[in-house]
């Protein structure tokens, strides 16, 4: 099976026998975490209300 790789688009091809898996390369993989360190990557999220923040340091609900 054939994939993308996320970095440069070139054609990949998905097997166990590539240690970079969805990345063609060693550096496309670098580069793709080097962009989530510099945050450029982001997970959307609600925002959060002023209750919500100000439960003594709590912010995740259970």
């Amino acid at each position: 099976m054939n994939v993308e790789c996320p970095t440069c688009k070139k054609s990949v091809e998905w097997t166990e026998t590539n240690p970079w898996r969805p990345f063609c390369s060693e550096r496309c993989k670098l580069i793709d975490l080097g962009a989530w360190a510099n945050e450029e990557y982001r997970v959307p999220a609600e925002n959060a209300s002023p209750e919500d923040l100000d439960q003594g340091g709590e912010t995740t609900k259970h």
